[in-house]
């Protein structure tokens, strides 16, 4: 028999624990049965209603059919003769309660619809639950939400927002955070959409580089109020980010504002993203910006051809390493940051000649 009294239970369990409305909860169930009755009793044509009734530990199951002359299809039609006191294209529902929870079939009926009605509810649920964190998240693509580690498993990071368990996957998540119950971080919200098939997707993020650029706009103010602009940022999550800021306003510094005073808007930030280098550089003209771009490297001269955006950068051997950075990162990042392919060129001059080294400055 379908035990009504423990699919109750669970249902107030469930709506408890995951915080879905009980009547969203029946409506799955109820689905699942009616589903469950194609499958074994009745025909996938068939239009079948199920009522769950837990006062009355009661259920009802009936099936609704077309009145026609004549049926050509007699898992969605009734025939005027049978249906007797309706007219033609009348649909009426017939009830074949009695005959699903009959002693023949109940036992049957009530295994194969509760083996239906887990696997539906475990899967329904888990759609509920991407709904709902849709709905929190929709319409605040661009923004930083900050939540609370809650658990960590299997790669995974579960985070607590007002009461909610949201996901960072493995893929979104910086190498360098250590992610403990209890922490807090902030998450940018890279993507609230829906599939073609109108299913939820939202992506939070820590490694993404526009986290970089939302927490500065956070704490800048001349940003939000298009004073400053931040025209690129790239990101080796973990390690660095590379940002180019611009003002169209002669007294305003950009970087120094991104800054702060004693370094203190760009430490917080530092501060959030794990102590990540953040190199901010002014945009405008393009050697300049490419020296700037290669820093901690002493960039000695730079040849850049703006048509084909590519530049030869000449520096002192000791300073390759500066340059290149480990893996290629920083000069990656440069040529990312500025568009420009970056050729490094090391210029035959010995590291401990001071006065040769000035003299090839000034030529240069």
């Amino acid at each position: 028999m379908l035990d009504l009294k423990q699919i109750q239970m669970a249902v107030t369990m469930i709506a408890k624990e995951k915080k879905i409305p009980e009547e969203k909860i029946i409506d799955i169930i109820e689905a699942a049965l009616k589903t469950a009755y194609k499958k074994d009793y009745g025909n996938k044509d068939e239009e079948v209603n199920v009522k769950l009734d837990f006062e009355n530990e009661a259920i009802e199951i009936s099936l609704e059919k077309t009145v026609v002359k004549e049926v050509e299809n007699e898992y969605t039609e009734i025939s005027l003769e049978e249906a007797e006191g309706f007219e033609e294209w009348d649909v009426i529902e017939i009830d074949v309660t009695d005959e699903v929870m009959s002693e023949e079939n109940a036992a049957s009926f009530g295994r194969i619809a509760s083996q239906a009605a887990r696997q539906v509810i475990i899967q329904k649920i888990a759609d509920s639950e991407k709904e709902k964190i849709y709905d929190l998240f929709e319409g605040r693509e661009g923004e930083v939400v900050n939540m609370k580690v809650e658990l960590v498993e299997w790669g995974k990071v579960i985070f607590d927002y007002n009461g909610n368990q949201v996901v960072l996957p493995k893929s979104e998540q910086s190498s360098k955070d250590v992610y403990t119950p209890g922490i807090r971080f902030s998450l940018y919200v890279a993507e609230v959409s829906k599939t073609e098939t109108g299913a939820p997707r939202v992506i939070l993020s820590r490694k993404r580089a526009e986290l970089v650029s939302a927490l500065f706009a956070e704490q800048v103010s001349e940003i939000g109020e298009g004073v400053i602009s931040i025209d690129n940022i790239v990101r080796q999550p973990g390690l660095k980010t590379k940002i180019l800021v611009s003002t169209t306003y002669d007294e305003i510094d950009p970087v120094g504002t991104l800054i702060g005073q004693k370094g203190m808007r760009v430490k917080s930030i530092m501060d959030e993203i794990g102590w990540e280098k953040i190199d901010i550089i002014p945009n405008g003209n393009p050697e300049l910006v490419l020296k700037k771009a290669l820093s901690p490297a002493n960039v000695i001269k730079v040849d850049a051809n703006e048509e084909e955006l590519e530049a030869d950068v000449y520096i002192l051997p000791s300073d390759r390493a500066k340059a290149v950075g480990k893996n290629g990162m920083n000069v990656n990042l440069a040529s990312k940051l500025t568009g420009y392919k970056i050729s490094i060129i090391d210029l035959d001059v010995p590291a401990n000649d001071e006065d040769e080294w000035e003299e090839k400055k000034e030529e240069a």
